[in-house]
């Protein structure tokens, strides 16, 4: 049984992460941001993560940050999701990372009692760039461990609602763990995927479970469907036994032994007779209309809830589809990474190659060349002055003919080439590869939430059907127990029955009309017949069928 719902804070019951917001009271929203994103991503550990963006926001103003954390929004559907859940007498707690002065806000909005979360150490009204709290150095599961254990409950009755990295050890301890708008590492661990900023989302998930958790417990619908015929049944049987006893009338006693109890009735009956028959015939007619609309609505319910379980069922085929080519476009990607990781390499070194062979002292004694005969072109000199610099660049062509690159080195150049080129190949063709698992992926995500969308639709068809037939089985009832009143107000008017050993008298041959009428009636119902409940007591009359 789902007992507790825990949910994060940031970006699940606020439509935002706190700490960025926070971040732009102090100009530092850009470094705070990175920060937050690598621990979502499980880059670095929550510790470090939440130390380090605490200690930017040194000197900011607790007051302002108050005023923020009025004007933070609620997640779509979150005063509605934790309204259902009381309804529905589940527990709410959160458990945050964030810090209290946020969560303080939103409890009072949303009347959540249980609150776990960091606090920020101010003094003179200024953040000290210092943060205290459970969920600074301990992980949530933690906290949520010491929760249940208060609270008298196992984890096993906990769903819980996260979307980073810090939230993995509750989600994967839980007996739900639910991934709301969540990073890739927590959507592979979550038992339920919710790619939409709707909490109802995930409301519709829990109360989809708690639903499931009431059939099981209850009776099958074929089953209750049986027990209400059976009603009916012995309700005329019990009628039948009214007529045959011996025991004096005038006891005023009929109390039969109900498997079930019908509502009191307070149908006034006729003041004839007649009046009165003609009234057992109309509630006849009506119970029967009443049970084939139960039995509609039942039929309903039935044909939606194998649509539903059928839709989940290709949900998780297709969730599984987009995981898995997830899982292939990342290890692609792993590829991709060793290639181009191999080509820069091979670059690096061709660098190298070339400047150790002499390239090096070419290039120079070129660019000094180029810089002495732009002098003699561009400017007015002395001949003298003239003669020297043309003498200086012919000295610098003499070193450059002298310079020849090692071939060894050449060849071992041209081979780093060839394997740099492979490997950029080999980068290209990885690259479309992980960009078509993308694709898929993507595909199949789009088709979980259309399916997911169908089977949320056809749960509430369920959900309406079966209330209906609940609704209908009542009115059955209600009709069944006027129908015994007035079969007890035609049967406490039937003259008494006399003993009688004459077999060959006119009883005895009402009975034998009346034995062949029912097994007519019985050779009817094989057929597909429909019997009126004055024949159904004629049937059990004479135990029939």
């Amino acid at each position: 049984m789902i007992k507790l719902v825990v949910f994060d804070l940031d970006n699940v019951i606020i439509d935002g992460e706190a700490i960025d917001e926070i971040g732009k009271l102090a100009n530092v929203e850009d470094d705070i941001a990175e920060i937050t994103e690598k621990a979502m991503q499980g880059e670095i550990d929550f510790e470090t993560s939440i130390k380090d963006r605490v200690q930017l926001l040194e000197g900011t103003s607790i007051e302002d940050i108050e005023k923020l954390a009025d004007d933070l929004p609620l997640m779509e559907g979150a005063e509605e999701t934790i309204a259902t859940l009381k309804e529905n007498d589940v527990d709410v707690a959160i458990i945050s990372g964030s810090f209290d002065v946020v969560a303080d806000k939103v409890s009072e909005k949303l009347g959540v009692e249980n609150v776990y979360t960091n606090s920020f150490t101010v003094e003179d009204g200024k953040l000290t760039g210092e943060v205290t709290g459970p969920l600074v150095s301990g992980s949530k599961l933690d906290v949520l461990k010491d929760h249940v254990e208060k609270a008298g409950i196992t984890c096993q009755e906990v769903v819980a609602v996260g979307d980073g990295a810090n939230d993995i050890s509750m989600i994967e301890s839980a007996g739900c763990g639910i991934a709301f708008n969540a990073k890739d590492s927590v959507k592979e661990i979550a038992d339920v995927v919710v790619d939409e900023k709707d909490l109802t989302k995930v409301l519709d998930e829990i109360l989809n479970q708690l639903t499931t958790e009431e059939e099981t417990e209850a009776v099958d619908d074929e089953e209750t469907e049986e027990v209400v015929e059976e009603e009916a049944a012995e309700a005329a049987e019990e009628e039948v036994a009214s007529e045959e006893t011996e025991t004096s009338e005038e006891d005023g006693e009929d109390k039969p032994e109900d498997k079930k109890e019908l509502p009191k009735s307070e149908f006034v009956l006729a003041d004839t007779m007649e009046g009165v028959r003609k009234q057992k015939d109309e509630k006849e007619a009506e119970i029967s209309k009443v049970a084939d609309e139960r039995e509609e609505f039942n039929k309903i319910a039935k044909e939606q809830r194998k649509i539903r379980d059928e839709l989940n069922a290709s949900l998780k085929e297709n969730l599984n589809k987009a995981i898995e080519f997830r899982n292939q476009r990342n290890e692609i990607n792993k590829e991709v990474e060793a290639a181009k990781k191999a080509r820069n390499e091979a670059n690096n070194k061709i660098k190298t190659l070339e400047w150790s062979s002499g390239k090096r002292d070419k290039i120079k004694i070129e660019n000094e060349i180029k810089k002495i005969d732009k002098i003699i072109e561009t400017r007015v000199l002395d001949i003298k002055k003239e003669n020297q610099l043309v003498k200086n660049a012919n000295d610098l062509r003499k070193q450059l003919m002298e310079i020849h690159e090692d071939e060894s080195v050449k060849t071992e150049a041209q081979e780093l080439k060839k394997v740099s080129e492979e490997e950029h190949e080999k980068v290209i063709a990885l690259s479309e590869q992980a960009q078509e698992a993308h694709e898929e992926m993507l595909t199949y995500f789009r088709k979980t939430d259309d399916i997911r969308t169908a089977a949320d639709e056809a749960h509430k068809k369920f959900i309406e059907a079966r209330k209906n037939a609940s609704a209908k089985h009542e009115e059955f009832k209600a009709i069944l127990s006027d129908i015994h009143v007035i079969n007890k107000k035609l049967g406490s008017n039937r003259p008494k029955k006399r003993k009688s050993d004459n077999k060959g008298g006119s009883g005895g041959n009402k009975n034998r009309e009346e034995k062949e009428r029912a097994e007519e009636i019985f050779a009817k119902f094989k057929q597909g017949g429909k019997v009126s409940t004055e024949e159904i007591l004629l049937l059990q009359k004479y135990n029939i069928g």
